[in-house]
């Protein structure tokens, strides 16, 4: 959320933001709606002054007479102020819904485009494997291996479950172990965080209105949450932390859950879409510079990029472009594996700043010798499981069809260098 004052003095900043987000929005509207807001709540403001007025004249006055005269008054006027109260309260319901669709403002580095198609790549890393042998999926090498389990997924499930079995979770859990090892060199502190996480925390995000489909609800009107980004900007609401505590940074583990509503028809067999998954996430609390949010989005985005380069799989690297870029973001990398058997790159982490976006809607302030800001906020996929064991599989299979693993995983999985068939 940006700030109203922000918004009403650079009109043509949200307007480019808007454009270049192909987000429709009327910036028009919300001035106009704000300006009756502003209106209607210092009418409020007088008559609550007066109520107050009145209220001192009444417990002071000694002639009968007048004081009757005072409390008839005083009913007048609270009549006419609850009728501005509710005014007031449903402009405030329309003033607030617009102000949840405000786009944050793109960084200038982040391209034109409509959508996924003109996302840019930046970076290629590693080498393709290459094979004298026909090359099998993620699905038919980890069903051979007993690593996984789909047909009884589905029956426990339903449609995208998954068991992962034997080898499959080890493998899970060496990759959680490893990276956990991995990403706490930064200092960041362990957090394993809660699924079920309160409905007004996803529009503090910004998950929620525009997401809402793609969410599960519990019959408590809370929601599952699909990342761990949602419950740990929710930890700090509401406070002021110390300038000298930032940045804060944080390697959050949680279950994550999707309903992927938008996805008919695609990725249907496998692990690489699926309504349950875990994930390690980077999220880190900062000034409000410019500057440090830009230097800590290259450190985490590349602080990824190693770690999928210890396993020696081939990535590249996108910048998303503003006709792909959610409205709350600042700017966004994406990172793709390679998948042999699509022979194609395929999703694996994202790495967003937000500015103060997320911080104003969860109240999130810093103290620097007296004066308060409200902190910056960024968050990034360290890994989610099951889908790197996709690429990990098909990039590392063999003509038997074992899967060879990545020496980094080998202390992490006892010593075991090769999965095979028992």
């Amino acid at each position: 959320m940006l700030d109203i004052k922000f918004i009403r003095e650079n009109k043509d900043l949200i307007l480019e933001a808007a454009r270049k987000k192909r987000i429709k929005f009327d910036v028009d509207k919300l001035i106009t709606l704000d300006d009756k807001r502003r209106e209607v709540l210092a009418r409020v403001e007088e008559r609550r002054r007066e109520q107050n007025e009145f209220s001192l004249k009444i417990a002071a006055e000694r002639n009968s007479a007048l004081k009757l005269e005072w409390i008839e008054k005083m009913k007048t006027l609270k009549e006419s102020l609850q009728e501005e109260e509710n005014e007031l309260r449903e402009l405030m319901k329309e003033w607030q819904a617009l102000m949840l669709q405000v786009p944050n403002i793109p960084d200038v580095s982040v391209p034109e485009g409509d959508g996924e198609k003109d996302n840019v790549e930046l970076k290629i890393w590693g080498e393709k494997p290459t094979f004298n042998f026909p090359i099998k999926d993620h699905v038919e090498l980890m069903t051979f291996l007993d690593m996984v389990d789909f047909e009884r997924g589905i029956k426990a499930h339903g449609f995208r479950g998954y068991f992962l079995l034997n080898t499959g979770a080890d493998l899970s859990w060496a990759v959680w172990n490893y990276a956990r090892d991995f990403f706490s060199v930064n200092g960041a502190q362990h957090v394993i965080t809660p699924a079920i996480v309160r409905k007004e925390h996803f529009y503090g995000t910004g998950h929620l209105p525009n997401e809402a489909e793609d969410l599960f609800k519990t019959q408590d009107d809370e929601f599952l949450s699909g990342t761990a980004e949602v419950p740990m900007m929710a930890f700090y609401a509401d406070e002021v932390l110390k300038k000298e505590e930032l940045p804060k940074k944080f390697l959050a583990f949680s279950p994550c859950y999707r309903r992927e509503a938008g996805s008919h028809g695609k990725d249907i067999k496998g692990l690489i879409r699926v309504h349950e998954f875990y994930k390690l996430e980077q999220l880190v609390l900062c000034e409000a510079k410019h500057e440090e949010s830009e230097r800590l989005h290259e450190e985490l985005t590349r602080r990824t990029e190693e770690f999928i380069e210890s396993l020696g799989l081939p990535y590249r690297r996108l910048v998303i472009c503003g006709g792909d870029l959610s409205a709350s973001k600042v700017k966004q990398y994406e990172i793709e594996l390679w998948l042999p058997s699509q022979k194609a790159y395929r999703e694996i982490a994202s790495s967003s700043y937000y500015h103060d976006f997320q911080t104003r809607r969860f109240n999130i302030k810093y103290d620097d010798n007296g004066k308060k800001s409200y902190a910056h906020s960024l968050n990034n996929t360290a890994i989610p499981t099951p889908r790197i064991l996709v690429a990990l599989v098909e990039n590392n299979q063999t003509a038997s069809g074992s899967v060879k693993i990545p020496k980094a995983l080998v202390p992490y999985l006892n010593g075991c260098t090769e999965i095979t068939k028992n």
